[in-house]
């Protein structure tokens, strides 16, 4: 019996891991689940799934309830920590939104344990210090990005050194086609109206402006250990091709499969075993034809280009831009900024804050706050100019 804590387990990611859960109890137990705040969705998820423990990332979130479902109720960073450390755990999902996945990525690695890792801003942010965690710690790391996943897979019994090129692909998102001029007045209901994945808010506007494919660029970069010149993505929207890998001989190799995430999150809990799963649906590869891919179009998708760039520089940049994104996603679904002014504000915040040596956990987390701290700067700015275009 696998033993499995959720880390943000009411978000989309945590759910779908919770209804794979289900369908095997013979195999996975859940022990520990987390949310950040949203307590009422958690206490119906520990009343179903009877976990030994319940942890509200946010301080004070409890406020003394004493009607939640039996379970040891924790609260704030440390219970948080607690969880990856706790020897009644054997594989820890990080399904939390953001930089804040960082240190619980750390500590369980430190641990030696597995990490499902759904928390692509862990490895952007502090990739240097994920890998040398891994190392030290002797954890597994196994990433549930159907992208990452698909390249693990493809990988399997080979060397790296008979890997020539990575390329991940983007479904294009629901701005497909769309040119500079026309994402001008894109509005967030229609950034978040993805046509093949279902997702939370932040990871859907990132697939719009396709920021989150350049975060994935960064996290094959620190995964597979593959240089940023042996990396390449192209739109593909259907999204049944997740990724290729090209080898030295010439031969590529890719997974296929209908976009669910359930199927790379079994597998990252269950590998190297395939288990199978009746209820994930069958390909077709007469119905899923035909299958396009496109070139990525960076003048009009911008914030692809600046992930990149911030990859390459690497040191502190991706924290950077990681922490600027997500202020700027947030000012966007709040309707303070318009599309193309999130590319104004990652780019501003990188030019400000330049490169720095990765050194320390405290270093990324200080870096972090202060790109947040740049970014509300540049928002609030640009919230004026945003409110005189429209009026």
């Amino acid at each position: 019996m696998i033993r499995v804590a959720i880390l943000g387990s009411t978000g989309s990611i945590g759910r779908s891991t919770l209804e794979v859960i289900e369908r095997h109890p013979d195999r996975f137990e859940v022990v520990a689940l987390a949310a950040n705040q949203a307590l009422e969705p958690l206490a119906l998820q520990v009343q179903r799934h009877r976990p030994r423990v319940a942890v509200l990332s946010k301080e004070k979130g409890l406020r003394g309830r004493n009607d939640l479902p039996q379970a040891r109720w924790m609260e704030g960073r440390e219970a948080l920590l607690e969880i990856t450390e706790s020897p009644d755990v054997d594989v820890v999902v990080n399904a939390l939104v953001g930089s804040v996945g960082l240190e619980p990525t750390l500590q369980t690695l430190l641990a030696g344990k597995r990490l499902a890792l759904a928390n692509k801003e862990s490895l952007v942010a502090g990739g240097k210090l994920v890998v040398a965690a891994a190392k030290r710690g002797g954890g597994e790391l196994i990433p549930v990005d159907s992208e990452h996943s698909a390249i693990l897979q493809c990988l399997e019994g080979y060397e790296r050194e008979s890997v020539k090129r990575l390329v991940l692909t983007a479904s294009g998102g629901p701005f497909r086609g769309w040119s500079a001029e026309q994402l001008r007045d894109a509005h967030p209901s229609q950034a978040l109206n993805h046509p093949t994945w279902s997702m939370g808010d932040k990871i859907t506007v990132d697939s719009a402006t396709l920021a989150n494919k350049a975060l994935e660029v960064i996290e094959a970069h620190f995964l597979y250990g593959i240089d940023y010149d042996s990396l390449g993505v192209v739109v593909h929207p259907q999204s049944i091709v997740h990724s290729f890998v090209e080898f030295v001989d010439g031969s590529v190799l890719a997974q296929l499969g209908f976009p669910t995430m359930e199927l790379p999150i079994l597998y990252a809990m269950s590998y190297p075993e395939r288990v199978e799963d009746r209820s994930l649906q069958t390909f077709d590869p007469v119905k899923a034809s035909p299958l396009v891919f496109e070139e990525v179009d960076r003048d009009a998708f911008s914030l692809f280009s600046l992930g990149e760039r911030a990859g390459r520089a690497g040191g502190t940049s991706p924290a950077v831009f990681n922490a600027a994104n997500e202020s700027a996603v947030e000012a966007f679904l709040q309707e303070s900024i318009g599309f193309p002014q999130m590319t104004e504000v990652v780019s501003e915040a990188m030019d400000r804050l330049g490169r720095h040596p990765v050194e320390s956990l405290e270093q990324v987390l200080d870096v972090d706050r202060e790109a947040r701290a740049i970014s509300c700067e540049l928002i609030s700015i640009l919230k004026g100019k945003e409110s005189k275009r429209k009026s």
